[in-house]
């Protein structure tokens, strides 16, 4: 598929294996754990041509998508915005297998800040940190629930996460799918500008 003039498209990769089959929004690049944590589970974003050598891998599938960048920082005062952590995973994971945002796991969330807003005590809405080449930190997992969308949720939650980015001195991105119009469109609100487009790539491993 044609890309935008003036905007490289690049491919990228991760297994199914998951809890569904979506297909990943990372971007090849060292991960950051926590403090004092092990590495991320089995099944976060990889090069396609990585991938596509190891034994018995079958690729699945694959769709266009955009990478997309902010200069400018967010806010950090959103209202109800909370940190989740690992007590909060359940939650977090059974918002993932109901709005299928990408590739999420049990041990996704040490990778970075994870944040979310909760409405009568139930988490309705989640984004967090993943991938963090240098100088980058790419923002992911961000989804709400259908029945509390259209409340401003992801906008606070992407602005905080974006600010808090900027002020350690590194650069926010993310990347959605191109039938995604609607995210796309928050994004360029919230100040993101497309800096390149992407392949996502599926692949079953053995």
């Amino acid at each position: 598929m044609a890309g935008r003039p003036g905007v490289r498209r690049a491919a990228l990769a991760a297994p199914v294996d998951g809890p569904f089959p979506g297909l990943t929004r990372g971007l090849p690049g060292r991960r950051r754990p926590r403090a004092g944590r092990g590495a991320a589970s089995r099944g976060e974003a990889a090069h396609p041509r990585r991938v596509a050598r190891a034994r018995g891998t079958a690729g699945v599938g694959r769709a266009p998508g955009s990478g997309l960048m902010a200069r400018a920082a967010g806010s950090e005062s959103g209202t109800g915005v909370i940190e989740l952590g690992a007590d909060s995973v359940p939650e977090m994971l059974d918002l993932v297998a109901l709005t299928e945002p990408g590739p999420f796991w049990p041990r996704t969330h040490e990778l970075g800040t994870y944040l979310g807003v909760r409405v009568d005590g139930t988490l309705v809405a989640m984004a967090g940190e993943r991938l963090c080449p240098p100088g980058w930190t790419e923002i992911s997992a961000v989804c709400t629930a259908p029945d509390a969308r259209g409340q401003g949720h992801a906008a606070r939650l992407v602005s905080a996460l974006a600010a808090r980015i900027v002020a350690r001195g590194e650069r926010p991105f993310l990347h959605v799918a191109e039938t995604n119009t609607g995210a796309i469109a928050l994004y360029e609100r919230l100040g993101f500008k497309t800096r390149r487009q992407v392949t996502f790539r599926g692949f079953r491993t053995p």
